[in-house]
């Protein structure tokens, strides 16, 4: 399950690639970086959906966060990038850490034990969606006409999904499930204006093992109070590889291809690319889960992502 740290990464990239013959040698080396990135993150999610079937959500995102924190520690200590948060940066570490890595995860992985996979990535992924309506409420910047129709085709797409026709609204946890990926994704949206307008001192990835760091602390304390002791999880060898790739490899594996070749593109550019997680993730779930598409959800997809991409263009030029 992946949370979007590209628009953290991203923060001080502007620029395209460069023209002329360095722009084509410049994409051949950044872009199957890129690929892969938005590959393995889309993966991820039903790779979680696999690892919640024996680790309880809060743990597991307890784990993934530990996990990621001591590699991304490691890999800075090991080129000389270590550096401790400057005042400064503090609040953009709580922003993160609290909002975005905890909210966001924590409540992702309890809404992943309710609902399908498929829908849980793409309700978490209507981040842009909200974005628009949290910049008008928080720093009054109304939205253009072409923002509000991206909102509103976004919005359509996000009540079929959620509709009697596509969901069973008496089985257990549906509703509430399918809430709190709105809300998680809502809690994401607000991290990401507070990125864009916060004033850098250290890099994104010299911050990231420190709010990765952070994010551990509630998880692991609300696990313990709501899930109990860790000890009855049963490890074995299938579950100790879901781990590994769902936070060494698809959180700070990924964070890290992110912030060295991320850069290199525009943050438009950026945000488009990653349109494919969810898309990737919703086949990964049809490929490995068994999961089904039916015409409600596949409308509302089509819906969804419009909508999303139309914000996007239109934030650009707005």
């Amino acid at each position: 399950m992946a949370n979007g740290f590209h628009e953290s990464a991203m923060r001080r990239a502007t620029a395209p690639f460069p023209s002329g013959p360095a722009s084509s040698a410049a994409a051949r080396r950044t872009l199957p970086w890129l690929g892969l990135m938005v590959l393995l993150w889309g993966i991820s999610w039903p790779a979680t959906k696999l690892a919640l079937e024996v680790v309880p959500p809060l743990w597991l995102a307890t784990i993934r966060f530990g996990s990621a924190a001591l590699c991304l520690f490691a890999f800075t200590i090991a080129r000389g990038s270590f550096r401790i948060p400057t005042r400064a940066d503090w609040p953009i570490v709580a922003s993160i850490g609290l909002f975005q890595m905890t909210a966001f995860t924590g409540l992702g992985m309890i809404a992943m034990t309710k609902v399908d996979t498929s829908r849980a990535v793409l309700l978490a992924y209507t981040t842009p969606l909200w974005g628009v309506v949290a910049n008008w409420l928080i720093f009054q910047l109304k939205p253009s006409r072409r923002q509000i129709g991206a909102l509103a085709v976004g919005l359509a797409g996000v009540a079929l999904i959620c509709s009697p026709w596509e969901l069973d609204w008496n089985a257990p946890g549906v509703l509430v499930g399918s809430g709190l990926l709105l809300v998680a994704a809502m809690s994401w949206s607000v991290v990401i204006l507070h990125i864009k307008r916060h004033r850098w001192d250290s890099s994104p990835l010299t911050l990231a093992p420190w709010q990765m760091l952070l994010a551990v602390v509630p998880l692991g304390g609300l696990a313990w109070c709501f899930e109990g002791p860790p000890t009855g999880i049963p490890v074995d060898a299938r579950l100790l590889e879901l781990l590994l790739f769902i936070g060494p490899v698809a959180t700070s594996a990924c964070f890290v291809i992110s912030a060295e070749y991320g850069r290199r593109i525009s943050t438009f550019a950026m945000s488009n690319l990653t349109l494919g997680v969810p898309l990737i993730g919703i086949l990964a779930s049809v490929v490995f889960l068994g999961s089904s598409i039916s015409a409600p959800f596949a409308a509302g997809l089509v819906l969804v992502m419009g909508g999303m991409a139309v914000s996007a263009l239109a934030s650009k030029r707005h």
